[in-house]
């Protein structure tokens, strides 16, 4: 029988997981490419060999997503495999109509094919869109769990972005670990508060080798979940977080919106700040969606160390990259507190962004008057800390999860701002845990 010849349609996270764990060793199947998107600078690489298994002792080429349609007729593909989170409904289907217009048919997995089943209890921390408030969630659901005495890890949605052999299982208990691994400002954005917890972090490409080391030292699996993409693992309690920012992307997203059908509990995030009628709106699409899971509402109270430097002050805001960029908000808590704490102006950082930065402006037009944190390599690190330095401003706004002056030499004040889950009313996520996982 000839192999289905297949390209899987990427961002170097879901779509090397379904390759992992459905196409590699699959005589079944052909995979010719990868394709690339959101992720600068993945493309033009290679899936290596020692990953990709027997079958492709030369590893697997990845390409732009531009080239589809081209490499589509080059390799007479059979079969095109959707594997990236955080799109709208309408530009999946448009995916869609330009695959098969070319020939192919058009695939989405779901989880019967891709979920990996753990020897130990698995709670999975994902969304409906990328910034929602997955990684305080998972943090709150660490030390719950931790104070009732088990030992946890958190497994995060994968970032690899650098040398995937080495990247194949990666292990982060302090902060050498960050370093030695030259891991990104994202990385670093979803890993360092882990660790400031005392909460171990894994990560990488091949994610069923990640989950059996974790197993050697954990009772609970953490899955600390990406963009609003679901779960790698069979979870034994789902938590998804909506955000009333942005009420109706719960049913407009994929697979944001398969996440909230699957889900056991929802977290309303951001309250506190959120219209209420909008809150209103996420309450009666979740419901709609997904009539058995129990709902909580949260606030995400910010904390800056000195809120008086920031009135009068014209300001930069640095916000986390994935949030504005496809996860499409103009905004985040560093603009928040920037509004609240009576900055004299936003300054627009734009005219003054330079190489990598810029172009992130040209593809995301929608963000704002904001700093979307990009830091992909040491490059485009470089780029970010030139653009905060261009800046003429009184004063920078760091609302990103890590301490940005770690990283870049920042030629200006800053002040960073921090913020953490608090659930509202009962029951709370703490009562339905011990609920659930009490020994």
């Amino acid at each position: 029988m000839t192999p289905i010849r297949t390209i899987i349609m990427g961002a170097a996270g879901r779509d090397f997981h379904n390759f992992n764990t459905y196409y590699r060793n699959n005589s079944e199947y052909d995979v010719v490419a990868f394709t690339a998107t959101q992720i600068p600078n993945i493309e033009g690489r290679l899936y290596p060999p020692e990953l990709a298994g027997s079958q492709y002792p030369e590893g697997i080429p990845i390409y732009p997503e531009a080239d589809l349609v081209k490499l589509i007729k080059e390799f007479d593909v059979d079969q095109v495999v959707f594997a990236y989170s955080d799109v709208p409904h309408e530009v999946v289907m448009h995916k869609a109509s330009e695959v098969i217009a070319a020939g192919p048919d058009f695939r989405l997995m779901g989880l019967k094919t891709t979920l990996i089943k753990s020897t130990k209890p698995v709670v999975s921390v994902c969304a409906v869109r990328t910034g929602a408030g997955k990684s305080q969630t998972s943090r709150l659901v660490a030390k719950v769990l931790r104070d009732m005495g088990y030992r946890v890890a958190a497994i995060r949605h994968p970032m690899p972005y650098g040398d995937l052999v080495k990247q194949a299982v990666q292990r982060f208990a302090e902060y050498e670990d960050l370093d030695k691994n030259e891991c990104t400002i994202e990385e670093r954005e979803e890993y360092e508060p882990h660790i400031d917890n005392g909460v171990i972090v894994y990560a990488g490409v091949d994610y069923e080798a990640i989950l059996r080391q974790a197993e050697q030292e954990v009772d609970i699996v953490l899955w600390d979940g990406g963009n609003n993409d679901l779960p790698f693992y069979a979870s034994d309690f789902h938590i998804v977080v909506a955000d009333p920012h942005r009420p109706g992307h719960e049913l407009k997203y994929h697979p944001g919106e398969a996440n909230a059908r699957m889900a056991d509990v929802f977290v309303i995030n951001k309250v506190d700040t959120a219209q209420p009628e909008n809150v209103i709106k996420v309450h009666e699409n979740l419901h709609e969606l997904n009539p058995d899971a129990i709902v909580l509402e949260a606030a995400s109270p910010l904390f800056v160390d000195d809120p008086a430097m920031i009135r009068g002050k014209r300001v930069l805001v640095i916000e986390d990259g994935p949030t504005l960029t496809h996860g499409g908000m103009a905004y985040g808590a560093g603009w928040v507190a920037a509004k609240r704490f009576g900055a004299a102006e936003i300054v627009d950082p734009r005219q003054y962004a330079v190489g990598s930065i810029q172009a992130t402006y040209r593809k995301y037009p929608t963000t704002g008057d904001i700093l979307p944190a990009m830091g992909y390599g040491e490059e485009q690190m470089h780029e970010l800390e030139q653009t905060i330095n261009n800046a003429d401003v009184d004063l920078v706004i760091i609302g990103t999860p890590i301490n940005l002056g770690r990283l870049l030499k920042i030629n200006k004040p800053t002040q960073r701002v921090r913020y953490e889950l608090q659930v509202l009313g009962k029951p709370t996520l703490e009562d339905l845990l011990k609920e659930k996982f009490a020994k």
